[in-house]
């Protein structure tokens, strides 16, 4: 089960969700854990996001399962902020093997007060802090000479265009989704050389606070067109957290050692319709 031991994990949006689940099965298999997160509400965004008492509680968590934790507020958005974060994380437990670039966010809603604002927001988080994050951490695992893995969040909405409406919320999640995939290849190219393999991952929908919200479900009710097309072919409404993490593992075990540059679904066939 100590498949990671000695290995350290960088990773971000670790207050709740999928964050939070990477954090603990990492751990479980021994990883250290470097967990930062934004801990503060972005403006456009129409739920409540992760808070302190969320990362002190992946913390605690990751501690039962006898793990390793350190964790440190900081939005992926601010790249000075990542650099530190970055050096942070390499004095209290050493440079990375693994980064998961998770943070993000998903702001539709059924009417927008400033859509602009929505998709610059959305844009920023979900690209730029991608950016900020893998750019903040590669040159210290390229110097350590040792490989390492990148795993980057995207969705089954990253690999088609099903659900846009307009909005800046949903073009921008979508655009931003795509956009992290051009990033995984540009990355993985850059990486190769240096035994880091970069990959993304694209879940349907997951039963996270992102998704499970009533804004949420207040776009999907005002767009019936859209709910229309948004069924998983297979017969879930949609996956959780862990059926993510087990794609990880896969991706950063010995199990993906020469897998890079790939697109890999988890979303009971969503992006087959």
């Amino acid at each position: 089960m100590n498949s990671l031991e000695g290995k350290v994990a960088f990773i971000t949006g670790a207050a709740r969700g999928q964050g939070r689940c990477h954090a603990i099965e990492l751990a479980r298999r021994g990883a250290s854990i470097y967990g930062v997160d934004i801990c503060a509400q972005i403006e456009t965004v129409p739920y409540a996001m992760g808070t302190s008492e969320d990362l002190a509680q992946t913390v605690t968590e990751v501690e039962a399962v006898g793990g390793k934790i350190a964790t440190e507020i900081v939005d992926v958005r601010d790249r000075k902020a990542m650099d530190e974060a970055a050096r942070s994380c390499a004095s209290t437990f050493g440079v990375p093997d693994i980064v998961l670039a998770n943070a993000g966010i998903s702001p539709q809603r059924a009417e927008e007060p400033d859509a602009q604002a929505v998709f610059i927001d959305t844009i920023t988080t979900n690209l730029t802090g991608v950016w900020n994050t893998v750019s903040a951490i590669a040159p210290a695992m390229i110097d350590r000479a040792e490989g390492g893995a990148v795993v980057i969040t995207s969705s089954a909405q990253g690999l088609i265009g099903r659900g846009g409406d307009g909005s800046g919320g949903a073009t921008g999640y979508t655009a931003s989704k795509h956009g992290v995939v051009g990033l995984m290849h540009s990355f993985a190219a850059w990486l190769a050389p240096h035994s880091i393999r970069v990959n993304t991952i694209h879940p349907t929908g997951v039963r996270t606070p992102m998704v499970l919200h009533a804004e949420m479900a207040g776009w999907l009710e005002a767009n019936p067109e859209i709910a229309a097309t948004m069924g998983n072919p297979m017969p879930i409404e949609m996956v959780d957290p862990i059926d993510v993490t087990r794609a990880v593992l896969y991706l950063v075990e010995e199990s993906g050692r020469f897998v890079t540059g790939i697109t890999l679904p988890v979303d009971a066939g969503f992006t087959t319709k």
